[in-house]
Protein backbone atom coordinates (compact mmCIF):
# COMPACT_ATOMS: atom_id res chain seq x y z
CA UNK A 1 0.00 0.00 0.00
CA UNK A 2 1.37 3.21 -0.98
CA UNK A 3 1.47 6.12 1.92
CA UNK A 4 1.83 10.20 1.22
CA UNK A 5 3.19 11.82 3.62
CA UNK A 6 0.27 13.54 5.43
CA UNK A 7 2.44 16.85 7.13
CA UNK A 8 3.79 17.86 3.82
CA UNK A 9 1.77 16.01 0.72
CA UNK A 10 5.17 16.00 -1.01
CA UNK A 11 4.72 13.65 -4.40
CA UNK A 12 6.79 12.24 -6.84
CA UNK A 13 5.90 11.26 -10.66
CA UNK A 14 7.06 8.66 -12.04
CA UNK A 15 7.50 9.30 -15.89
CA UNK A 16 6.70 6.68 -18.46
CA UNK A 17 3.97 5.23 -17.40
CA UNK A 18 0.26 5.15 -18.36
CA UNK A 19 -0.43 8.09 -16.53
CA UNK A 20 2.51 9.51 -14.00
CA UNK A 21 2.03 7.72 -10.81
CA UNK A 22 2.88 9.70 -7.91
CA UNK A 23 5.31 7.73 -5.26
CA UNK A 24 6.27 9.08 -2.18
CA UNK A 25 10.12 10.19 -1.58
CA UNK A 26 12.09 11.15 1.52
CA UNK A 27 11.98 14.37 2.61
CA UNK A 28 14.80 16.71 4.18
CA UNK A 29 14.74 17.28 7.46
CA UNK A 30 14.21 21.33 6.91
CA UNK A 31 11.02 20.71 4.88
CA UNK A 32 9.88 17.76 7.08
CA UNK A 33 10.28 19.90 10.65
CA UNK A 34 8.59 22.82 8.74
CA UNK A 35 5.34 21.10 8.00
CA UNK A 36 5.30 19.51 11.44
CA UNK A 37 5.60 23.08 13.07
CA UNK A 38 3.48 24.70 10.83
CA UNK A 39 0.22 22.06 11.38
CA UNK A 40 1.14 20.54 15.02
CA UNK A 41 -0.30 24.11 16.94
CA UNK A 42 -1.83 22.59 20.44
CA UNK A 43 -5.39 23.89 21.11
CA UNK A 44 -4.51 26.70 23.81
CA UNK A 45 -1.88 28.32 20.88
CA UNK A 46 -4.32 28.00 18.59
CA UNK A 47 -6.85 29.73 20.86
CA UNK A 48 -4.82 32.89 21.84
CA UNK A 49 -3.29 33.61 18.76
CA UNK A 50 -4.28 36.92 17.44
CA UNK A 51 -5.42 37.84 13.72
CA UNK A 52 -1.67 38.23 12.65
CA UNK A 53 -0.67 35.03 13.99
CA UNK A 54 -3.43 33.16 12.06
CA UNK A 55 -2.65 35.07 8.99
CA UNK A 56 1.17 34.38 9.02
CA UNK A 57 -0.31 30.21 9.53
CA UNK A 58 -2.13 30.74 6.60
CA UNK A 59 0.31 32.34 4.88
CA UNK A 60 2.77 29.34 5.36
CA UNK A 61 0.49 27.02 4.74
CA UNK A 62 0.20 28.39 1.13
CA UNK A 63 3.48 28.42 0.98
CA UNK A 64 4.42 24.95 1.49
CA UNK A 65 1.73 24.01 -0.32
CA UNK A 66 2.93 25.45 -3.10
CA UNK A 67 6.62 24.01 -2.24
CA UNK A 68 5.42 20.95 -2.36
CA UNK A 69 4.15 21.27 -5.66
CA UNK A 70 6.95 23.02 -7.32
CA UNK A 71 9.66 20.29 -6.22
CA UNK A 72 7.70 18.33 -8.55
CA UNK A 73 9.90 16.49 -11.46
CA UNK A 74 8.89 18.05 -14.91
CA UNK A 75 7.24 15.23 -16.85
CA UNK A 76 7.73 14.96 -20.53
CA UNK A 77 4.81 15.18 -23.20
CA UNK A 78 5.13 12.60 -25.53
CA UNK A 79 2.69 12.35 -28.44
CA UNK A 80 2.01 9.30 -30.82
CA UNK A 81 4.50 11.38 -33.64
CA UNK A 82 1.08 11.22 -36.00
CA UNK A 83 1.17 15.69 -36.45
CA UNK A 84 5.25 14.70 -37.66
CA UNK A 85 4.19 11.69 -39.34
CA UNK A 86 1.40 12.57 -42.02
CA UNK A 87 2.08 15.88 -43.43
CA UNK A 88 -1.78 15.82 -44.65
CA UNK A 89 -2.62 15.84 -40.47
CA UNK A 90 -4.89 12.54 -41.18
CA UNK A 91 -4.09 10.92 -37.78
CA UNK A 92 -4.75 14.21 -36.02
CA UNK A 93 -7.72 16.57 -34.70
CA UNK A 94 -8.87 19.25 -37.17
CA UNK A 95 -12.99 19.74 -37.11
CA UNK A 96 -14.17 23.10 -37.03
CA UNK A 97 -11.09 24.32 -40.13
CA UNK A 98 -11.41 23.85 -43.49
CA UNK A 99 -11.19 20.74 -45.06
CA UNK A 100 -11.11 19.48 -48.98
CA UNK A 101 -13.58 16.94 -50.25
CA UNK A 102 -12.16 14.01 -48.76
CA UNK A 103 -12.26 15.25 -44.90
CA UNK A 104 -8.42 16.55 -44.81
CA UNK A 105 -7.70 19.64 -43.16
CA UNK A 106 -6.65 22.59 -45.00
CA UNK A 107 -2.87 22.88 -44.18
CA UNK A 108 -2.69 26.66 -43.23
CA UNK A 109 -5.61 26.59 -41.44
CA UNK A 110 -3.44 23.83 -39.23
CA UNK A 111 -0.91 26.00 -39.06
CA UNK A 112 -2.55 28.68 -37.85
CA UNK A 113 -4.25 26.46 -34.93
CA UNK A 114 -0.39 24.86 -34.00
CA UNK A 115 0.53 28.79 -34.08
CA UNK A 116 -1.99 29.98 -31.92
CA UNK A 117 -1.59 26.77 -29.55
CA UNK A 118 1.74 28.37 -29.23
CA UNK A 119 1.41 32.17 -28.89
CA UNK A 120 -1.49 30.95 -26.64
CA UNK A 121 -2.56 34.56 -27.64
CA UNK A 122 -6.05 35.34 -27.96
CA UNK A 123 -6.09 37.32 -31.31
CA UNK A 124 -4.47 34.57 -32.84
CA UNK A 125 -7.51 32.06 -32.00
CA UNK A 126 -9.69 34.84 -33.44
CA UNK A 127 -7.74 35.14 -36.82
CA UNK A 128 -8.24 31.48 -37.38
CA UNK A 129 -9.85 30.58 -40.75
CA UNK A 130 -13.19 27.78 -39.91
CA UNK A 131 -14.37 25.87 -42.18
CA UNK A 132 -18.19 26.36 -42.60
CA UNK A 133 -19.10 27.42 -46.06
CA UNK A 134 -22.62 29.15 -43.75
CA UNK A 135 -21.32 31.45 -41.39
CA UNK A 136 -24.50 31.22 -39.24
CA UNK A 137 -23.84 27.58 -38.57
CA UNK A 138 -20.35 27.78 -37.38
CA UNK A 139 -19.83 25.72 -34.20
CA UNK A 140 -16.91 27.36 -32.19
CA UNK A 141 -13.37 25.44 -30.94
CA UNK A 142 -14.03 24.94 -27.31
CA UNK A 143 -11.92 26.32 -24.71
CA UNK A 144 -8.07 25.87 -26.18
CA UNK A 145 -6.65 28.14 -23.61
CA UNK A 146 -8.49 25.90 -20.26
CA UNK A 147 -5.44 24.02 -21.25
CA UNK A 148 -2.70 26.48 -19.59
CA UNK A 149 -5.20 27.96 -16.73
CA UNK A 150 -3.12 27.77 -13.33
CA UNK A 151 -5.14 26.30 -10.33
CA UNK A 152 -4.23 27.28 -6.78
CA UNK A 153 -4.44 23.67 -5.44
CA UNK A 154 -4.01 20.54 -6.61
CA UNK A 155 -0.96 19.70 -8.99
CA UNK A 156 -0.27 21.92 -12.00
CA UNK A 157 -2.25 20.97 -14.98
CA UNK A 158 0.57 20.91 -17.17
CA UNK A 159 2.64 19.05 -14.62
CA UNK A 160 1.06 15.19 -15.14
CA UNK A 161 0.58 13.27 -18.22
CA UNK A 162 -0.92 10.82 -19.66
CA UNK A 163 0.83 8.21 -22.50
CA UNK A 164 0.95 8.33 -26.33
CA UNK A 165 -1.97 7.73 -27.98
CA UNK A 166 -2.77 5.29 -30.32
CA UNK A 167 -0.70 5.78 -33.55
CA UNK A 168 -2.96 6.27 -36.64
CA UNK A 169 -1.82 3.12 -38.55
CA UNK A 170 -1.40 1.03 -35.69
CA UNK A 171 -3.28 -2.36 -34.91
CA UNK A 172 -4.40 -0.77 -31.12
CA UNK A 173 -6.13 1.95 -32.90
CA UNK A 174 -7.81 -0.15 -35.78
CA UNK A 175 -9.07 -2.58 -32.36
CA UNK A 176 -10.52 0.66 -31.04
CA UNK A 177 -12.38 1.66 -33.88
CA UNK A 178 -13.90 -1.84 -34.74
CA UNK A 179 -15.07 -1.51 -30.90
CA UNK A 180 -16.96 1.76 -31.59
CA UNK A 181 -18.48 0.31 -34.91
CA UNK A 182 -19.89 -2.58 -33.02
CA UNK A 183 -21.13 -0.34 -30.24
CA UNK A 184 -22.85 2.16 -32.85
CA UNK A 185 -24.62 -1.25 -33.88
CA UNK A 186 -25.45 -2.89 -30.17
CA UNK A 187 -26.73 0.75 -29.34
CA UNK A 188 -30.24 -0.13 -28.88
CA UNK A 189 -29.69 -4.04 -27.47
CA UNK A 190 -30.45 -4.00 -23.71
CA UNK A 191 -27.83 -4.71 -21.70
CA UNK A 192 -29.95 -7.46 -19.65
CA UNK A 193 -29.85 -8.63 -23.09
CA UNK A 194 -26.21 -9.47 -23.94
CA UNK A 195 -25.68 -12.52 -23.25
CA UNK A 196 -28.54 -13.69 -25.84
CA UNK A 197 -28.26 -11.54 -28.43
CA UNK A 198 -26.45 -12.61 -31.79
CA UNK A 199 -25.27 -9.64 -32.72
CA UNK A 200 -23.31 -9.33 -28.69
CA UNK A 201 -22.11 -12.63 -29.75
CA UNK A 202 -20.40 -11.89 -32.76
CA UNK A 203 -19.27 -8.65 -31.58
CA UNK A 204 -17.15 -10.36 -28.75
CA UNK A 205 -15.91 -12.87 -31.73
CA UNK A 206 -14.54 -10.13 -33.79
CA UNK A 207 -13.17 -8.37 -30.86
CA UNK A 208 -11.31 -11.56 -29.85
CA UNK A 209 -9.53 -12.04 -33.13
CA UNK A 210 -8.06 -8.83 -33.33
CA UNK A 211 -4.50 -8.33 -33.34
CA UNK A 212 -4.16 -5.79 -30.44
CA UNK A 213 -7.73 -5.46 -28.10
CA UNK A 214 -7.50 -4.14 -25.11
CA UNK A 215 -11.21 -4.45 -23.18
CA UNK A 216 -11.61 -6.57 -20.15
CA UNK A 217 -11.38 -10.68 -21.29
CA UNK A 218 -12.16 -13.86 -19.70
CA UNK A 219 -9.89 -16.74 -20.32
CA UNK A 220 -7.84 -14.51 -22.83
CA UNK A 221 -11.63 -13.95 -24.54
CA UNK A 222 -13.68 -11.41 -24.94
CA UNK A 223 -17.63 -12.44 -23.53
CA UNK A 224 -20.72 -11.07 -23.22
CA UNK A 225 -19.73 -10.23 -19.78
CA UNK A 226 -16.97 -8.55 -20.31
CA UNK A 227 -18.31 -6.75 -23.48
CA UNK A 228 -17.81 -2.68 -23.64
CA UNK A 229 -17.25 -2.71 -20.48
CA UNK A 230 -14.28 -0.98 -18.12
CA UNK A 231 -11.08 -1.91 -16.62
CA UNK A 232 -11.71 -1.12 -12.65
CA UNK A 233 -12.13 -3.14 -9.75
CA UNK A 234 -15.70 -3.03 -9.96
CA UNK A 235 -16.67 -2.99 -13.60
CA UNK A 236 -16.73 -7.00 -14.03
CA UNK A 237 -19.07 -7.11 -10.94
CA UNK A 238 -22.86 -7.32 -11.23
CA UNK A 239 -25.43 -5.47 -13.57
CA UNK A 240 -23.47 -3.27 -16.51
CA UNK A 241 -24.83 -0.17 -14.98
CA UNK A 242 -23.73 0.67 -11.63
CA UNK A 243 -26.21 1.40 -9.38
CA UNK A 244 -25.68 5.29 -8.79
CA UNK A 245 -27.68 5.36 -11.92
CA UNK A 246 -30.80 3.96 -11.15
CA UNK A 247 -31.87 4.52 -7.68
CA UNK A 248 -33.27 7.83 -7.24
CA UNK A 249 -31.22 10.93 -5.73
CA UNK A 250 -32.09 12.35 -2.59
CA UNK A 251 -31.75 16.01 -3.52
CA UNK A 252 -32.73 17.95 -0.15
CA UNK A 253 -36.72 17.48 0.40
CA UNK A 254 -36.68 16.69 -3.25
CA UNK A 255 -36.51 13.27 -4.37
CA UNK A 256 -35.05 13.24 -8.45
CA UNK A 257 -35.92 10.24 -10.33
CA UNK A 258 -33.59 8.33 -12.33
CA UNK A 259 -35.67 7.80 -15.30
CA UNK A 260 -34.47 10.29 -17.95
CA UNK A 261 -35.85 11.23 -21.79
CA UNK A 262 -33.07 9.53 -24.11
CA UNK A 263 -33.66 9.45 -27.91
CA UNK A 264 -35.80 7.04 -30.17
CA UNK A 265 -34.38 3.59 -31.37
CA UNK A 266 -33.05 3.26 -34.73
CA UNK A 267 -31.37 6.87 -35.16
CA UNK A 268 -27.94 7.16 -36.68
CA UNK A 269 -26.16 10.22 -37.88
CA UNK A 270 -23.78 11.22 -40.47
CA UNK A 271 -23.99 8.25 -42.17
CA UNK A 272 -24.21 10.65 -45.35
CA UNK A 273 -20.91 11.47 -46.99
CA UNK A 274 -22.02 15.15 -47.88
CA UNK A 275 -23.69 15.37 -43.81
CA UNK A 276 -19.99 13.91 -42.51
CA UNK A 277 -18.10 16.22 -44.58
CA UNK A 278 -20.60 19.24 -43.82
CA UNK A 279 -19.79 18.79 -39.84
CA UNK A 280 -16.19 18.17 -39.82
CA UNK A 281 -16.30 21.72 -41.10
CA UNK A 282 -17.65 22.73 -38.35
CA UNK A 283 -21.54 23.22 -39.65
CA UNK A 284 -23.97 23.02 -36.59
CA UNK A 285 -26.00 19.88 -38.28
CA UNK A 286 -29.50 20.51 -40.41
CA UNK A 287 -31.32 17.78 -37.92
CA UNK A 288 -32.32 17.33 -34.87
CA UNK A 289 -32.54 14.83 -31.70
CA UNK A 290 -35.95 13.07 -32.18
CA UNK A 291 -37.02 12.16 -28.15
CA UNK A 292 -38.84 9.45 -26.74
CA UNK A 293 -40.87 11.64 -23.92
CA UNK A 294 -41.81 8.11 -21.95
CA UNK A 295 -39.32 8.71 -19.13
CA UNK A 296 -36.79 5.37 -18.92
CA UNK A 297 -34.38 3.94 -16.46
CA UNK A 298 -30.84 3.76 -18.53
CA UNK A 299 -31.25 -0.01 -20.04
CA UNK A 300 -29.09 0.05 -23.43
CA UNK A 301 -25.77 1.89 -25.03
CA UNK A 302 -28.27 4.64 -26.77
CA UNK A 303 -29.85 5.68 -23.21
CA UNK A 304 -26.24 5.80 -21.39
CA UNK A 305 -25.44 8.38 -24.83
CA UNK A 306 -28.06 10.33 -24.34
CA UNK A 307 -27.73 10.45 -20.31
CA UNK A 308 -23.84 11.90 -20.70
CA UNK A 309 -24.72 14.28 -23.71
CA UNK A 310 -27.19 16.05 -21.70
CA UNK A 311 -25.16 15.97 -17.94
CA UNK A 312 -23.83 18.54 -15.89
CA UNK A 313 -19.97 17.30 -15.97
CA UNK A 314 -20.18 15.72 -11.93
CA UNK A 315 -23.53 15.31 -12.19
CA UNK A 316 -23.02 11.72 -11.82
CA UNK A 317 -20.94 12.00 -8.76
CA UNK A 318 -22.88 14.66 -6.99
CA UNK A 319 -25.77 12.52 -7.33
CA UNK A 320 -23.56 9.38 -6.03
CA UNK A 321 -22.83 11.46 -3.19
CA UNK A 322 -26.58 12.47 -1.93
CA UNK A 323 -27.40 8.57 -2.27
CA UNK A 324 -24.46 7.81 0.15
CA UNK A 325 -25.40 10.21 2.62
CA UNK A 326 -28.86 10.14 2.69
CA UNK A 327 -29.86 7.54 5.22
CA UNK A 328 -32.65 5.19 4.12
CA UNK A 329 -36.25 6.07 4.94
CA UNK A 330 -38.31 3.08 5.34
CA UNK A 331 -41.67 5.38 6.32
CA UNK A 332 -41.74 7.25 2.85
CA UNK A 333 -41.21 4.76 -0.12
CA UNK A 334 -40.09 7.72 -2.18
CA UNK A 335 -36.75 8.45 -0.54
CA UNK A 336 -36.06 4.83 -1.99
CA UNK A 337 -32.78 6.09 -3.17
CA UNK A 338 -30.65 6.93 0.12
CA UNK A 339 -28.16 4.29 1.48
CA UNK A 340 -26.70 5.77 4.38
CA UNK A 341 -23.13 4.29 3.80
CA UNK A 342 -20.80 4.95 6.41
CA UNK A 343 -17.86 7.44 5.76
CA UNK A 344 -14.21 6.29 5.18
CA UNK A 345 -12.60 4.46 8.19
CA UNK A 346 -10.47 7.58 8.31
CA UNK A 347 -12.60 10.29 8.79
CA UNK A 348 -11.65 11.94 12.07
CA UNK A 349 -15.16 12.32 13.52
CA UNK A 350 -15.89 8.82 12.98
CA UNK A 351 -14.98 8.32 16.89
CA UNK A 352 -15.24 11.63 18.59
CA UNK A 353 -18.44 11.96 21.24
CA UNK A 354 -18.48 15.69 21.05
CA UNK A 355 -18.31 16.43 17.32
CA UNK A 356 -19.45 15.58 13.88
CA UNK A 357 -18.21 16.96 10.84
CA UNK A 358 -19.98 19.69 8.32
CA UNK A 359 -17.33 22.70 6.31
CA UNK A 360 -14.37 19.77 7.06
CA UNK A 361 -15.44 15.71 6.60
CA UNK A 362 -19.03 16.40 6.93
CA UNK A 363 -21.89 16.45 3.55
CA UNK A 364 -21.49 19.94 2.96
CA UNK A 365 -17.26 19.35 2.34
CA UNK A 366 -18.05 16.47 0.65
CA UNK A 367 -21.08 17.61 -2.20
CA UNK A 368 -18.63 20.83 -2.61
CA UNK A 369 -15.57 18.47 -3.14
CA UNK A 370 -16.67 16.74 -5.67
CA UNK A 371 -17.20 19.96 -7.58
CA UNK A 372 -13.45 20.70 -7.30
CA UNK A 373 -12.09 18.54 -8.69
CA UNK A 374 -14.14 18.60 -11.27
CA UNK A 375 -12.50 21.88 -12.52
CA UNK A 376 -9.05 20.97 -11.75
CA UNK A 377 -9.67 17.81 -13.98
CA UNK A 378 -10.98 19.61 -16.97
CA UNK A 379 -7.74 21.79 -16.90
CA UNK A 380 -5.68 19.01 -16.52
CA UNK A 381 -7.29 17.50 -19.41
CA UNK A 382 -7.63 20.28 -21.87
CA UNK A 383 -4.05 20.79 -21.39
CA UNK A 384 -3.46 17.38 -22.84
CA UNK A 385 -6.15 17.64 -25.70
CA UNK A 386 -4.93 20.78 -26.88
CA UNK A 387 -1.45 20.93 -26.46
CA UNK A 388 0.24 17.65 -26.26
CA UNK A 389 -2.14 15.29 -28.58
CA UNK A 390 -4.50 16.17 -30.68
CA UNK A 391 -6.30 13.04 -31.46
CA UNK A 392 -8.76 12.69 -34.38
CA UNK A 393 -12.17 11.81 -33.28
CA UNK A 394 -13.63 8.43 -34.69
CA UNK A 395 -15.79 9.72 -36.85
CA UNK A 396 -12.77 11.47 -38.53
CA UNK A 397 -10.74 8.16 -38.76
CA UNK A 398 -14.49 6.54 -40.04
CA UNK A 399 -14.10 9.51 -42.78
CA UNK A 400 -10.75 8.41 -43.64
CA UNK A 401 -12.00 4.56 -43.25
CA UNK A 402 -14.37 5.94 -45.97
CA UNK A 403 -12.09 7.27 -48.05
CA UNK A 404 -9.82 4.49 -48.32
CA UNK A 405 -12.26 1.40 -48.63
CA UNK A 406 -14.54 3.53 -51.17
CA UNK A 407 -10.99 4.13 -53.60
CA UNK A 408 -11.38 7.53 -53.20
CA UNK A 409 -7.33 7.62 -51.90
CA UNK A 410 -5.26 5.41 -50.12
CA UNK A 411 -4.50 5.37 -46.19
CA UNK A 412 -2.02 3.25 -43.97
CA UNK A 413 -5.08 1.94 -42.12
CA UNK A 414 -4.40 -1.54 -40.14
CA UNK A 415 -6.32 -4.41 -41.60
CA UNK A 416 -8.34 -5.65 -38.77
CA UNK A 417 -10.64 -2.28 -39.40
CA UNK A 418 -10.33 -2.34 -43.09
CA UNK A 419 -11.49 -6.36 -42.81
CA UNK A 420 -14.01 -5.77 -39.97
CA UNK A 421 -17.16 -7.41 -40.09
CA UNK A 422 -18.78 -4.43 -38.11
CA UNK A 423 -17.84 -2.21 -40.64
CA UNK A 424 -19.47 -4.36 -43.56
CA UNK A 425 -22.61 -4.72 -41.56
CA UNK A 426 -22.61 -0.74 -41.13
CA UNK A 427 -22.06 -0.24 -45.03
CA UNK A 428 -24.96 -2.73 -45.79
CA UNK A 429 -27.29 -1.09 -43.21
CA UNK A 430 -25.86 3.05 -44.59
CA UNK A 431 -24.35 2.71 -48.12
CA UNK A 432 -21.29 3.88 -46.31
CA UNK A 433 -18.26 2.99 -44.06
CA UNK A 434 -18.92 6.27 -41.83
CA UNK A 435 -19.16 5.66 -38.07
CA UNK A 436 -22.72 6.04 -37.26
CA UNK A 437 -22.81 8.94 -34.65
CA UNK A 438 -25.71 8.88 -31.70
CA UNK A 439 -25.26 12.85 -31.93
CA UNK A 440 -26.75 15.18 -34.97
CA UNK A 441 -23.31 16.95 -34.28
CA UNK A 442 -20.61 14.08 -33.64
CA UNK A 443 -18.19 15.46 -31.27
CA UNK A 444 -17.85 18.50 -29.41
CA UNK A 445 -15.35 20.57 -31.00
CA UNK A 446 -11.92 19.85 -29.23
CA UNK A 447 -9.69 16.98 -29.62
CA UNK A 448 -10.06 13.25 -28.28
CA UNK A 449 -7.27 12.72 -25.84
CA UNK A 450 -8.00 12.69 -23.57
CA UNK A 451 -11.56 12.46 -22.82
CA UNK A 452 -13.17 15.13 -20.45
CA UNK A 453 -16.57 12.96 -19.04
CA UNK A 454 -13.46 10.36 -17.81
CA UNK A 455 -11.03 12.95 -16.47
CA UNK A 456 -13.92 14.24 -14.46
CA UNK A 457 -15.18 10.89 -13.49
CA UNK A 458 -11.77 9.64 -12.34
CA UNK A 459 -11.14 12.74 -10.20
CA UNK A 460 -14.53 12.82 -8.86
CA UNK A 461 -14.91 8.96 -7.43
CA UNK A 462 -11.27 8.79 -6.55
CA UNK A 463 -12.51 11.41 -3.96
CA UNK A 464 -15.97 10.00 -3.18
CA UNK A 465 -13.76 6.67 -2.09
CA UNK A 466 -11.77 8.54 -0.41
CA UNK A 467 -14.71 10.15 1.79
CA UNK A 468 -17.27 6.76 2.20
CA UNK A 469 -16.36 3.37 2.97
CA UNK A 470 -15.67 1.40 -0.01
CA UNK A 471 -16.38 -1.76 1.76
CA UNK A 472 -20.14 -1.24 2.27
CA UNK A 473 -22.75 -3.32 0.64
CA UNK A 474 -25.22 -1.41 -1.47
CA UNK A 475 -28.66 -2.63 -0.26
CA UNK A 476 -31.78 -3.52 -2.52
CA UNK A 477 -29.44 -3.31 -5.72
CA UNK A 478 -31.52 -3.16 -9.03
CA UNK A 479 -31.89 -3.54 -12.73
CA UNK A 480 -33.73 -2.28 -15.39
CA UNK A 481 -36.30 -4.00 -17.59
CA UNK A 482 -35.46 -4.39 -21.09
CA UNK A 483 -38.06 -1.61 -22.10
CA UNK A 484 -36.84 0.46 -19.83
CA UNK A 485 -40.12 1.46 -17.46
CA UNK A 486 -39.12 -0.74 -14.23
CA UNK A 487 -37.12 -2.03 -11.58
CA UNK A 488 -36.38 -5.68 -11.05
CA UNK A 489 -34.45 -6.81 -7.85
CA UNK A 490 -30.80 -7.96 -8.58
CA UNK A 491 -30.11 -10.92 -6.90
CA UNK A 492 -26.20 -11.71 -8.00
CA UNK A 493 -23.50 -11.30 -5.63
CA UNK A 494 -22.93 -8.74 -3.75
CA UNK A 495 -22.19 -4.81 -4.92
CA UNK A 496 -19.91 -2.68 -3.22
CA UNK A 497 -19.84 1.01 -2.54
CA UNK A 498 -16.41 1.04 -3.99
CA UNK A 499 -17.45 -1.13 -6.61
CA UNK A 500 -20.32 1.03 -8.14
CA UNK A 501 -18.13 3.96 -8.04
CA UNK A 502 -15.37 2.56 -9.92
CA UNK A 503 -18.45 1.13 -12.55
CA UNK A 504 -19.74 4.62 -12.18
CA UNK A 505 -17.04 6.23 -13.55
CA UNK A 506 -16.17 3.90 -16.29
CA UNK A 507 -20.18 3.93 -17.25
CA UNK A 508 -19.94 7.62 -17.70
CA UNK A 509 -16.94 7.32 -19.81
CA UNK A 510 -18.09 4.75 -22.02
CA UNK A 511 -21.51 6.63 -22.43
CA UNK A 512 -19.01 8.81 -24.75
CA UNK A 513 -17.71 5.65 -26.76
CA UNK A 514 -21.46 4.48 -27.13
CA UNK A 515 -22.23 8.35 -28.83
CA UNK A 516 -19.16 7.21 -31.20
CA UNK A 517 -17.21 10.39 -30.22
CA UNK A 518 -14.44 8.80 -27.90
CA UNK A 519 -12.22 5.34 -28.23
CA UNK A 520 -11.63 3.14 -25.05
CA UNK A 521 -7.99 4.51 -24.27
CA UNK A 522 -9.41 8.17 -23.94
CA UNK A 523 -12.02 6.46 -21.38
CA UNK A 524 -8.86 4.42 -20.24
CA UNK A 525 -6.10 6.84 -19.75
CA UNK A 526 -8.60 9.80 -18.38
CA UNK A 527 -9.93 8.01 -15.78
CA UNK A 528 -6.32 7.73 -14.24
CA UNK A 529 -5.27 11.12 -15.29
CA UNK A 530 -8.38 12.25 -12.90
CA UNK A 531 -7.26 10.13 -10.48
CA UNK A 532 -4.18 11.84 -10.11
CA UNK A 533 -5.74 14.61 -10.15
CA UNK A 534 -7.81 13.95 -7.03
CA UNK A 535 -4.81 12.53 -5.34
CA UNK A 536 -3.32 15.68 -5.62
CA UNK A 537 -6.26 17.81 -4.47
CA UNK A 538 -6.97 15.56 -1.17
CA UNK A 539 -2.88 15.83 -0.55
CA UNK A 540 -3.37 19.93 -0.78
CA UNK A 541 -5.76 19.75 1.52
CA UNK A 542 -5.12 17.51 4.22
CA UNK A 543 -2.48 20.61 5.06
CA UNK A 544 -5.08 22.53 6.01
CA UNK A 545 -6.91 20.49 8.32
CA UNK A 546 -6.88 21.16 12.43
CA UNK A 547 -8.64 18.01 12.87
CA UNK A 548 -5.94 15.12 14.22
CA UNK A 549 -6.23 13.36 10.78
CA UNK A 550 -3.83 10.23 9.62
CA UNK A 551 -5.14 10.22 6.33
CA UNK A 552 -7.64 8.27 4.27
CA UNK A 553 -7.11 4.76 2.94
CA UNK A 554 -8.88 3.87 -0.26
CA UNK A 555 -8.68 1.32 -3.44
CA UNK A 556 -7.42 3.16 -6.74
CA UNK A 557 -8.23 2.03 -10.46
CA UNK A 558 -5.63 0.03 -10.55
CA UNK A 559 -6.71 -2.16 -7.85
CA UNK A 560 -3.92 -0.70 -5.39
CA UNK A 561 -4.13 0.48 -1.59
CA UNK A 562 -3.08 4.05 -1.06
CA UNK A 563 -3.37 6.17 1.68
CA UNK A 564 -3.77 10.25 1.62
Amino acid sequence: MTNFVPSTARLLVKKRDSVYSRYPVSLSRRIFLGGAALFSASAASASTENGEQRAARSFQARVQAAQNERQLPIPDHVSNGDEQRYANRIGNYSKGLPHNDLGEVDSRAYSALLNALSTEQTADFESLTLGSPDPSRQRKLVDPLAGEAFDMEGTDCNQLAIAPAPAFASAHQAGEEVELYWMSLLRDVPFLEYGTNPLTQAAAAELSRLSDFRGPKSAGQVSARTLFRGITPGDLSGPYLSQFLWRPAPFGAQFIDSKIRTTLPGLDYMTQYADWLDVQRGSQPLVSDQFDYTPRYIRNGRDLAQWVHKDVLYQAYFDAALILLTPPDASDSRSGGGIGAPLNPGNPYNHLRSMEGFGTFGGPYIAALVAEVATRALKAVWFQKWFVHRRLRPEAFGGHLHNHLAGKTRYPIHADVLNSAAVAQVFSKHGTYLLPQAYPEGSPLHPSYGAGHATVAGACVTVLKALFDESFLIPNSVVPTSDGLGLLAYTGAPLTVGGELNKLASNVASGRNFAGIHYRSDMSESLKLGEAVGISVLADQHLTYQENFAGFTFTKFDGNRITV
